[in-house]
């Protein structure tokens, strides 16, 4: 199947009309593909081998990244949502730079194709609409990076660069992501309806949702009631992996919440370098809101507003009751991801304890946070010296002799813990440093390290050769970089 034999079926489009407004993508200069993920043409049903240098359907592809064209069932549109932004609520959101193409439907579901960067709506508020090709390579290597994971999240189809010159903290060059998501609604899209007091609208949204994403929610007695259940649960899980691999997105706004449990809208997010549970990467962030330990809260703060917004549709106190499996919820999913980051097979009462207390000795060694697994995993096998020049922490020592002693408790020889600890344990983690790297290279014309660092990380778990520098750490001096919300 060729890029503009996709099918389309756009059931946002068939919503009530203020549920969005039609816009058409702007025209950009001289638009130039970047890169195309392999893991986004898949996902589509299509065959890299139609995105060829010169190939019918590659030029397709740039040019509708380049809002030159769109393809046959295109309808584009911005989305209507809210949202609370830093705890305030914020009636004035929706779509401001990005347009719905359409939804795609492929043998194994929907996928909706969202250009980022596609020029102001009439959401956009005082911003150009625009994208730069800075933070849109953060956003195309950390949906890479965490599919690679296993963890929800958006993905891309492809990146591409325009003559453009846009200005954030200082003029960049322009650039678009054309993303892929099984659905972009948000908490906010149901905050909005609530709000407004539009309680047919909401449920017909809540409807759409289940229809459209959750069909085995259809039969429910109470389906917004279904919805929320599902919904916290897989929030749940998704903010236990976020704990798990050390991933701080930054801007937990209800507004960047997805309702099907995806990682959205990736800004000035990070993957943790020296283990800090207070890292807070997002310098608009004074008050530290959104840090890395605070998150779990704040998703059940989130959790709690979309719930208010569906007690026009459902009994309070049902929706409490399905909002008091968050925390559980999380914990398994937690517990169960980080035994199998320390090589445990089995569940144990102090197995939570034992996690605590390694953690703590990351902290206070100042330890890589990636780095000092992998070494975890060496040393499960011959227990060299790696694993004490990654953590130098005092009480090392001590906490391997509880581990030893865990471990007797287990039935794999060491060799396979090790094997089977490696296989979770990332050694390709998109740093900031080295997304910087990526950046400045393709700032300067140098799009190769952009593919090859974007290989890595579809599967980070697996040494490459020769590729050890995308494994490296920061500096031991350097500072952790702090970025904005324009990233």
């Amino acid at each position: 199947m060729t890029l503009d034999a996709l099918r389309f079926d756009n059931a946002w489009a068939r919503l009530p009309d203020d549920f969005f407004t039609r816009v058409s993508p702007a025209a950009w200069k001289n638009t130039r593909l970047v890169d195309i993920s392999p893991r986004g043409v898949h996902a589509l049903g299509l065959d890299l081998a139609l995105f060829t240098d010169d190939s019918p359907s590659r030029e397709t592809l740039r040019q509708v990244m380049g809002g030159e064209t769109v393809l046959p069932g295109m309808d584009p549109l911005a989305q209507k949502y809210t949202g609370h932004q830093f705890g305030v609520y914020n009636p004035a959101l929706g779509d401001g730079r990005g347009l719905l193409l359409g939804e795609v439907e492929t043998d194994d579901g929907f996928w909706d194709l969202h250009l980022k960067g596609a020029g102001q709506t009439p959401y956009s508020r005082f911003g150009d609409g625009r994208a730069v090709l800075r933070s849109t390579i953060r956003e195309y290597l950390a949906g890479e990076a965490m599919a690679g994971l296993g963890i929800p999240t958006t993905l891309a189809l492809a990146l591409s660069i325009n003559d453009e010159k846009v200005q954030r903290e200082r003029v960049e060059p322009g650039a678009t992501l054309l993303r892929l998501a099984p659905s972009h609604v948000r908490f906010g899209h149901f905050e909005w309806l609530y709000q407004a007091r539009r309680n047919d609208d909401l449920e017909r949204l809540v409807a759409h949702v289940i229809t459209r994403h959750r069909p085995s929610l259809a039969e429910s007695e109470v389906p917004a009631e279904a919805l929320f259940g599902d919904t916290v649960v897989r929030t749940a899980r998704l903010i236990a992996a976020w704990q798990a691999y050390g991933f701080v997105h930054a801007v937990m706004n209800t507004d960047n919440m997805s309702i099907l449990g995806l990682t959205l809208d990736y800004g000035p997010y990070a993957f943790m370098d020296r283990y800090d549970p207070t890292l807070v990467p997002n310098h608009t962030d004074t008050a530290g809101r959104y840090a890395f330990d605070q998150q779990p809260g704040v998703g059940l703060w989130n959790l709690s507003v979309l719930g208010q917004s569906l007690t026009p549709l459902a009994d309070p106190e049902a929706l409490r009751t399905q909002l008091a499996e968050y925390e559980p919820a999380l914990q398994q999913e937690y517990a169960r991801l980080m035994r199998a980051r320390l090589g445990l097979d089995y569940v144990q009462d102090g197995d939570a304890q034992l996690v605590q207390d390694w953690l703590t000795l990351l902290s206070d060694a100042g330890a890589d946070y990636h780095r000092a697994f992998r070494a975890l995993g060496e040393w499960a096998v011959d227990e060299g010296a790696w694993l004490h020049e990654e953590v130098p922490a005092e009480g090392l020592e001590a906490w391997l002799s509880h581990y030893r002693q865990r471990l007797e408790d287990e039935t794999r020889d060491a060799a396979s813990r090790r094997d089977a600890m490696q296989a979770v344990n990332p050694l390709y983690v998109p740093r900031t440093h080295l997304i910087q790297q990526v950046i400045e290279a393709a700032e300067a014309g140098d799009m190769a390290p952009l593919a090859e660092f974007r290989a890595l990380l579809d599967d980070p778990f697996t040494p490459r050769p020769g590729m050890s520098h995308w494994a490296a750490a920061p500096a031991p001096e350097a500072s952790v970089i702090c970025l904005s919300c324009s990233s």
